[in-house]
């Protein structure tokens, strides 16, 4: 446990690189259409050796070749319509914000539910155990929105937008695709999240087509950025987080106790942000907030101790 518990805070480390390498290649003027497009473009080879590796990639080809709408669909909502915003909106929010408010995804996530089902396939019960901690992220993402813009531009109240966007965005397309492979053949999370990142490659395609007409081809500045986003984030922190939940053996408890250590990550990017970086630390109040946030992350996390498995058990960014 302890060894799994390890493995979860050093994934939520890496997965917080994400948020403090976008804002600085935004503030740096990188263009938005690259570094999102890029990003998946350079994760498709790191997990095609993975999944190859684990004798998957065969098998994983002809389905996606074979049905391949359902994977363009939602591979565009759930990476596309996910990471695309939360590229755009840190070019005028800062790091510790858009760590913070992009946790209403576990709010998101319980709210569609009723729509599109939960964890399990006959699941479509709304979580009303998961509401009062929900309540708690949501007042904390209020805090920290309202510490946030004293004294800055109002535009850092619409950062929401596009942060709910992405919140919503990521537990669908994941979702829909995990009801998907259960019905047409059992793909283990690798194949899952590979093919997710092959079809979601049209929608990048197109993206990558707007960043060369309005600025011409990458600069060699956001190769090598996006390039270590994909490595840390897309590569190791993922990797991390799957070797975490592969340590509790199917164990409840033992996924709250890692799903709760992704809370971690708030306060890493808040640390990377501000140490390395050189960027101001949140006022007393945005600290009360994230504090609420990482109480509700834990809380939410702990309710499923005698259930189900946490809601965002195999969630990476």
């Amino acid at each position: 446990m302890v060894r799994a518990i390890g493995l979860g805070i050093l994934a939520s480390f890496f997965f917080a690189s994400t948020f403090v390498l976008n804002r600085v290649m935004r503030l740096d003027g990188s263009s938005i259409w690259w570094i999102s497009s890029l990003r998946y473009f350079f994760t498709v080879p790191f997990l095609a050796v993975l999944v190859w590796r684990r004798g998957g990639l065969r098998v994983l080809w002809d389905e996606v070749l074979g049905h391949p709408g359902p994977w363009i669909l939602w591979g565009s909502v759930g990476f596309g319509l996910f990471y695309l915003p939360l590229t755009w909106v840190a070019g005028w929010a800062p790091a510790w914000l858009v760590a913070s408010s992009w946790q209403l995804t576990i709010i998101a996530g319980s709210l569609l539910v009723p729509l599109i089902g939960g964890t399990g396939p006959n699941d479509r019960h709304l979580p009303f155990s998961s509401l009062t901690p929900s309540i708690v992220i949501l007042f904390g993402v209020g805090l920290s929105e309202w510490s946030a813009s004293q004294g800055a531009s109002p535009r850092v109240w619409w950062a929401l937008i596009p942060i709910l966007v992405a919140a919503f965005a990521y537990p669908l397309g994941n979702r829909q695709m995990m009801r998907y492979c259960r019905r047409h053949g059992r793909l283990d999370v690798y194949q899952r999240t590979l093919g997710m990142t092959l079809g979601s490659l049209p929608l990048w395609l197109g993206v990558a087509g707007v960043g060369a007409w309005r600025s011409g081809v990458p600069t060699q500045s956001e190769l090598l950025d996006t390039l270590l986003v994909a490595v840390l984030s897309g590569l190791v922190a993922t990797l991390l987080f799957f070797a975490a939940t592969d340590q509790a053996q199917g164990r409840v408890v033992w996924l709250a106790r890692i799903e709760a250590t992704q809370s971690m990550e708030i306060v890493f990017t808040v640390l990377l942000a501000s140490l390395l970086f050189g960027a101001a630390w949140p006022s007393p109040l945005g600290f009360l907030g994230l504090g609420l946030i990482v109480v509700g992350m834990v809380w939410h996390s702990g309710l499923h101790r005698k259930g189900k498995p946490p809601v965002r058990a195999n969630m990476s960014l």
